[in-house]
């Protein structure tokens, strides 16, 4: 697996450690590599299902390793009962829809309080992305 960026940054960013915002991290570094784009520019980045804490998160580690941000216009979030990640290239025209596998999503909604979320978080850097997302 590739490295995430810098953890350290992302928290001092987000505020604290969490699941959804190293599953963001993560999601963004998959769909940069897998449509060929880069950083920042030239891409969209459409979120679903993240509306509200906890899971809106995500999208914090999504602007942090995509470099979209709501200020570029070129990420936005709408409301859904689950969540789906949209990144496009608009330079070559590739695009991919990330979700969350089911069994994760299910472990997700039974955490219990910070430590917990904060060990969940630690095991998904280490752990395989095709055992948290499926993409299509």
């Amino acid at each position: 697996m590739q490295k995430t960026i810098n953890l350290k940054k992302a928290v001092e960013f987000h505020g604290h450690l969490g699941p959804y915002l190293v599953l963001g991290l993560l999601a963004g570094e998959l769909a940069l590599e897998e449509i060929g784009a880069h950083k920042y520019f030239d891409l969209k980045v459409l979120v679903y299902g993240a509306n509200a804490r906890p899971k809106s998160c995500l999208i914090d580690g999504l602007q942090l390793s995509t470099g979209a941000t709501y200020g570029k216009g070129n990420i936005q979030k709408y409301r859904a009962k689950t969540i789906k990640i949209l990144v496009s290239n608009k330079k070559n025209g590739k695009r991919i829809t990330l979700t969350i596998n089911k069994q994760l999503m299910n472990r997700l909604n039974r955490l219990k309080g910070h430590a917990e979320s904060e060990l969940l978080a630690k095991q998904l850097l280490k752990i395989s992305r095709d055992r948290i997302f499926t993409l299509s």
